[in-house]
C-alpha cells in the first residue's frame, strides 16, 4: 500500500516538473507581453494611469505616496518623456487646444478651482473615455485621491475649462 502511495506521489511530481519544461507554457507569458507592446502611445498613457487608482490624494505631491491633480498628469506624462510644469494652470498653457467635440482619451481636461466664478484654471485631469455627450477622465481628488469622474456631472460641468492635447 506505501509502494502505491508513492508511486502516485512521485508520478505527479514528476507531471508537475515536466509540465514546466513544455514549450508552449514558457510561451504563453511572451504572447502577453506582445499585447501590451502593441499599445499606442495614448492606450500606454491610459493604461499607466489607470493602475495609480486609489493612490491618495497630496497637496504638492508627485510620487505614489501621494499625488496632487496636476502631480498626478505631470507624474503619468513624464513616462512618455512628456514634461509639464507642476500647475494646472501652468500645464493648461500647453498642447494645442481641442474642442469638446474633438476630445479624445489621453487629452488633458482643465477645470476652474473652487469657485465657479473664478477665470483661473484649479484642476486637471486626464480623459480616459469618449462617447457622445459622456466623458470619463481620471485624476487626484481632494476627495478619493485617482479616481474616475464623468464630466456632465454637475460639480464639473460647471467648471469646465478646456481640454488640451498633448499628444497627437
Amino acid at each position: 500500500m506505501h509502494f502505491l502511495i508513492r508511486s502516485v506521489i512521485v508520478i505527479a511530481f514528476l507531471f508537475v516538473v515536466s509540465s514546466f519544461d513544455n514549450r508552449s507554457f514558457a510561451q504563453a507569458p511572451k504572447a502577453q507581453e506582445a499585447s501590451a507592446d502593441t499599445l499606442n502611445p495614448i492606450q500606454s498613457l491610459v493604461s499607466f494611469a489607470t493602475r495609480h487608482l486609489h493612490i491618495p490624494y497630496r497637496s504638492g505631491g508627485s510620487s505614489k505616496r501621494g499625488f496632487d491633480c496636476s502631480g498626478f498628469v505631470r507624474y503619468c506624462f513624464n513616462q512618455w518623456n512628456i514634461v509639464l510644469p507642476h500647475s494646472s494652470a501652468a500645464q493648461a498653457e500647453h498642447g494645442e487646444t481641442v474642442a469638446l467635440d474633438d476630445a479624445k482619451p489621453g487629452d488633458l481636461i482643465f477645470f476652474k478651482g473652487n469657485s465657479t466664478k473664478s477665470k483661473r484654471v484649479g484642476h486637471v485631469g486626464i480623459i480616459t473615455e469618449v462617447a457622445p455627450g459622456y466623458v470619463k477622465f481620471i485624476h487626484s481628488a481632494w476627495k478619493g485621491g485617482i479616481r474616475y469622474d464623468l464630466l456632465n456631472a454637475a460639480y464639473y460641468s460647471k467648471r469646465f475649462v478646456a481640454i488640451k492635447r498633448m499628444i497627437e
